[in-house]
């Protein structure tokens, strides 16, 4: 007669593995000590042809100001809670004291900076982070900006104070499950009623979602079939807002979907600005320019990272910089990072002066971005095994170049939604593109 272990096959299995199956990672100083990690981040040595002297006093100042701050708070936690896909509160005070917060918007305690000085912020916050940046970016030139342009006086006085500080935090609610680049085709519905509207829908990869303080929501006016914009405190009645899980990107970024069954929202908060798509053109036209910006952050930090590394890393008896094969990478990448930044920053001089199309923006965008992830994917080469691991940033940034961030909506001259691989998104950009140099093309002929 066979009698049956009692024991189960898990606990079979764990009797037969080592003795130091479950003992911790080596710390990696031990593990790999021929290089630095990214918790001790690098200097920024991609600023190879002198970009300082294109900016203000005040711009670099706070260009400064940015790096040294995240290099120092961001850097050595930064892949803890990429890890755990969870956000580090801890440093939103930090962020706060930078005084960035609500960037171009004049007033109601924010910092009115030049488009250039708030775009410099976002790059690099992007440099060692592309999720902070997109925590800001989300915040600051979406979810504040429409606040200030499409705002009343007491919303704007009653909101972007605060928000501008970092004490309360914004969400900026647009994209569905069954909606990306086709933003007109939005079915989250307000319906009025005595006093104020009723919100029913559901929104898609919201990022800052689950732990907004304030929810910036579109949805569809039933009376005029147009877009409208309101103001949803967190915890509504009706409101549920909950992670994403299982990204490879971005990980640290909290999006969520967000469920809106019977939300009552005060007349009050109504935005009085925004009564069709039209009327987003201006915060589109400020937030085309910030998301250009974040992946010439990551490949400025792929850069830097990959600049020490080479130096550090020895084979054969030599540094791997030593290598012809790997020079060529590191000069390529290098030379990416010079371009993009050139673009981006007359991009922002475009804008500034008023003279910036839909159609300079798509184009500078598709073509930073591809450049981008040219650059990471040389870095991820130069790295070998270590190109996987987030302690040295590249694997990170092979996440983050992916889905920079995904704000696009081409019926809007924006980038490609979260359904849309970055190939389409790039092919999507460079559509808005065809019909303004055509036009320009017969014009001169």
């Amino acid at each position: 007669m066979t009698i049956k272990s009692s024991k189960t096959q898990d606990d079979q299995n764990k009797d037969s593995r080592s003795l130091y199956f479950n003992h911790p990672a080596l710390d990696l100083a031990r593990a790999f000590p021929q290089a630095t990690p990214a918790s001790i981040f690098p200097p920024c040595t991609s600023d190879y042809y002198h970009f300082a002297d294109l900016l203000t006093p005040e711009e670099e100042a706070l260009r400064l100001k940015v790096r040294a701050c995240v290099e120092t708070d961001v850097a050595p936690i930064m892949t803890k809670y990429w890890e755990k896909a969870e956000f580090p509160f801890e440093i939103v005070p930090k962020l706060g004291a930078l005084n960035i917060a609500g960037g171009t918007i004049k007033g109601y305690g924010c910092p009115g900076l030049s488009v250039t000085a708030s775009a410099l912020a976002i790059a690099e916050l992007a440099r060692v982070d592309a999720s902070c940046s997109t925590f800001i970016l989300v915040h600051s030139s979406l979810a504040m900006l429409t606040i200030s342009l499409c705002g009343s006086e007491i919303q704007k006085q009653k909101y972007l104070p605060s928000l501008a500080k970092l004490d309360t935090i914004a969400c900026w609610a647009l994209t569905e499950p069954d909606n990306g680049s086709d933003a007109s085709g939005l079915r989250t519905t307000a319906t009025k009623v005595e006093g104020g509207w009723v919100i029913e829908g559901q929104k898609r990869w919201i990022g800052n979602s689950t732990f907004a303080d304030v929810l910036v929501i579109f949805a569809k006016n039933k009376n005029t079939n147009q877009i409208n914009g309101f103001i949803v405190k967190k915890n509504a009645p009706g409101l549920q807002a909950t992670k994403i899980e299982n990204k490879i990107g971005l990980r640290m970024v909290q999006n969520g979907d967000i469920l809106l069954q019977k939300v009552f929202v005060p007349d009050e908060d109504r935005l009085p600005g925004v009564n069709s798509f039209q009327d987003t053109s201006k915060v589109l036209a400020v937030s085309r320019v910030m998301v250009a910006w974040q992946p010439i952050g990551i490949a400025m930090g792929v850069y830097d990272m990959c600049h020490r590394y080479l130096q550090e890393r020895k084979q054969f008896g030599a540094p791997l910089a030593a290598f012809q094969i790997n020079q060529q990478k590191l000069v390529q990448m290098l030379s990416n990072v010079q371009a993009m930044f050139l673009m981006g920053w007359r991009l922002c001089k475009l804008y500034e002066s008023g003279k910036m199309t839909p159609g300079q923006a798509s184009l500078g965008k598709s073509w930073i971005t591809l450049r981008a992830r040219e650059t990471v994917a040389l870095g991820r080469e130069l790295l070998g095994g270590n190109g996987i691991l987030s302690d040295f940033l590249v694997a990170k940034g092979l996440g983050g170049k992916d889905r920079y961030k995904p704000y696009p909506y081409p019926n809007w001259d924006r980038e490609a939604a979260p359904k849309e691989s970055p190939a389409q998104s790039y092919r999507l950009k460079l559509i808005i593109v065809i019909p303004m140099i055509l036009t320009l093309f017969s014009q001169n002929n």
